[in-house]
């Protein structure tokens, strides 16, 4: 074991700081002007590694997170704090450093050969929005707003919108922006232009089928495959063998595919039909139905956001009470989620396997191990990429990918209604789905 001297012994993540090593948030620091005038108990690389330890323990409040950060360094002498004081800590480090450091993690956490990060030579990202609950405090509320129903004009927790570029091989974020949910998704997420860029391909929902965000993605150089909502009635200027169209959307030419998928279940069959639009033109090295099996992809968005809502909150709301204070957990948060991506990214190439099969549960829960015990802190003089986390993943491998029917989830475990809770678990029964092009396009000529 080897952590920091003096004060700075508390200033570590368990075997995740390899990946955030004391060098690379000293450097963060001193480009954001952040490094403490002098030694105090809680020096500001010290907050910023008890920040990305909160994100491993987000049942437990900062002071309880301190515990777990010390509770193995009885050998070192390591100053008492209050929760004031790490509030006060907070407060001087501010935002700027948390959002410095997860620009500095951010990415696809892939190589060019790891399995499934790429198709036909292209970069599989996706797009999607997602809400975070924070506290009920009237600063927030007033930036954010709650929303309205059917009985109230204000219900609920105030709720950031996140919306973030995931690489749908690792489920790495390589980008994300939050703030109110006024004006939308779709228009929030035109910032994420600037981590797009060619070789790309962006895969969007209906929601992102938007002329402003598709021009902005095409003006990326990325190409995108998103699936068209009823109110686009586009021309039909060429028809290519496979199926698909060649038509303009939002002043852009793409390819068109209609397709009608089946789904058979032991609940039962459904049926729909489906149009989706890519920039991809060239119908023999992107065939019709290769794009629409692609599509499916799109859910790795939302496991990502599974990961952080449900197994890392745990579905809790947002421990700050002001708007810097959420920024900074959310950067935060977001950072902690992409090391653990990184680790597990790091092991399943290094070993040769799909990260799909590795569990993101089990490497956090060996992260949390690691940190309690104050182990692996510093890297040996030959780094092994897999590590503690990534034998975990790899000794307990998860079964082969069944397919995501339904996106919906429950709020809050504690939901008094039903009909919240009855949702289809995706590993309890098996499902097969059936493709059929749709040579003569249902759109307007």
């Amino acid at each position: 074991m080897s952590v920091a001297a003096g004060v700075f012994a508390p200033g570590h993540l368990g075997e995740l700081t390899q990946i955030v090593p004391f060098e690379m948030v000293d450097a963060v620091l001193v480009e954001c002007g952040s490094v403490q005038e002098r030694i105090r108990k809680l020096p500001a690389r010290v907050v910023v590694y008890v920040l990305l330890a909160a994100g491993l323990f987000e049942e437990c409040g900062y002071p309880a997170v301190w515990r777990k950060l010390t509770g193995a360094l009885s050998w070192v002498p390591v100053p008492r704090v209050t929760a004031t004081a790490l509030w006060q800590a907070r407060c001087r480090l501010g935002v700027r450093p948390m959002r410095a450091l997860f620009d500095l993690l951010r990415g696809p956490a892939s190589a060019v050969r790891t399995a499934g990060a790429r198709w036909a030579g292209l970069l599989v990202v996706a797009v999607d929005g997602t809400h975070l609950d924070v506290a009920d405090d009237r600063e927030v509320r007033a930036k954010l707003g709650k929303t309205s129903n059917q009985y109230t004009d204000a219900s609920g927790y105030p709720q950031v919108l996140l919306v973030a570029l995931v690489a749908c091989g690792t489920r790495a974020v390589i980008d994300a922006v939050f703030g109110p949910g006024k004006p939308g998704e779709s228009i929030l997420g035109r910032r994420l232009a600037r981590s797009m860029h060619p070789g790309m391909l962006v895969l969007l929902d209906r929601g992102f089928a938007t002329t402003g965000f598709l021009n902005t993605t095409a003006s990326s150089g990325a190409h995108f495959l998103a699936r068209l909502s009823s109110h686009w009635k586009p021309p039909i200027l060429a028809r290519y063998p496979d199926g698909s169209v060649l038509s303009r959307i939002a002043g852009i030419e793409v390819r068109i595919v209609a397709c009608e998928i089946t789904i058979a279940t032991n609940q039962g069959q459904r049926t729909g039909i489906y149009r989706l639009a890519t920039t991809l033109l060239d119908h023999h090295r992107h065939p019709a139905f290769e794009l629409v099996r692609l599509y499916h992809e799109r859910w790795e968005v939302e496991s990502a956001y599974f990961e952080i809502k449900k197994t890392m909150l745990g579905r809790r709301v947002l421990r700050s009470r002001t708007w810097p204070g959420i920024a900074q957990e959310i950067y935060a948060l977001l950072s902690t989620y992409q090391l653990i991506r990184t680790a597990i990214s790091d092991a399943a190439h290094t070993a040769g396997t799909d990260p799909d099969r590795c569990s993101f549960t089990t490497a956090l829960n060996t992260a949390r191990d690691q940190v309690t015990q104050a182990a692996n802190v510093i890297a040996d003089t030959v780094i092994d990429l897999i590590g503690a986390i990534g034998r975990a993943v790899l000794d307990q491998p998860m079964p082969a990918r069944r397919v995501r029917l339904s996106p919906r989830a429950v709020k809050r475990p504690m939901s008094r209604y039903a009909h919240k809770s009855l949702r289809v678990d995706r590993h309890t029964y098996k499902a097969t789905i059936n493709i059929n092009i749709l040579l003569t396009e249902p759109i307007s000529p």
